[in-house]
């Protein structure tokens, strides 16, 4: 003898094709992650230019990546063994971690557009 699985009070579960109950499927919104930028700026102790470049670098994250990143300052006055670590050959120098690939900005960085396609946040538009 063939059963049935019993649904709910022991009645037969239906089987077979099922008829439309009218109802309509919802969109699922799926909300990714806000990317938080990761950037370290080298300078050789807080010199003017080193002021500067951190003025310079808060100012473009503040209009581009509105609370969706971190700056890190690395002195190679207290911590020189990084520059070689990192391929440091000029100060100020800007890296952005994450998010990849790595990239660099080197300089006081008040050149906006400049540290903005370095940054790869604006169209390249310095490489014509």
């Amino acid at each position: 003898m063939k059963t049935s699985p019993a649904g709910a009070g022991g009645q037969p579960l239906a089987t077979g094709p099922q008829k439309s109950t009218g109802t309509r499927r919802k969109a699922i919104t799926v909300k990714r992650p806000v990317e938080t930028w990761s950037l370290e700026l080298y300078v050789a102790g807080l010199t003017p230019g080193a002021r500067l470049a951190l003025a310079n670098l808060k100012a473009v994250c503040k209009e581009h990546l509105a609370g969706r990143y971190q700056i890190e300052v690395v002195d190679l006055v207290k911590h020189p063994q990084l520059a070689r670590g990192e391929q440091i050959l000029a100060l100020p120098t800007l890296v952005r971690r994450l998010p990849q690939p790595l990239r660099q900005v080197v300089g006081d960085l008040s050149d906006t557009q400049r540290v903005l396609v370095g940054l790869n946040l604006a169209p390249n538009a310095l490489r014509s």
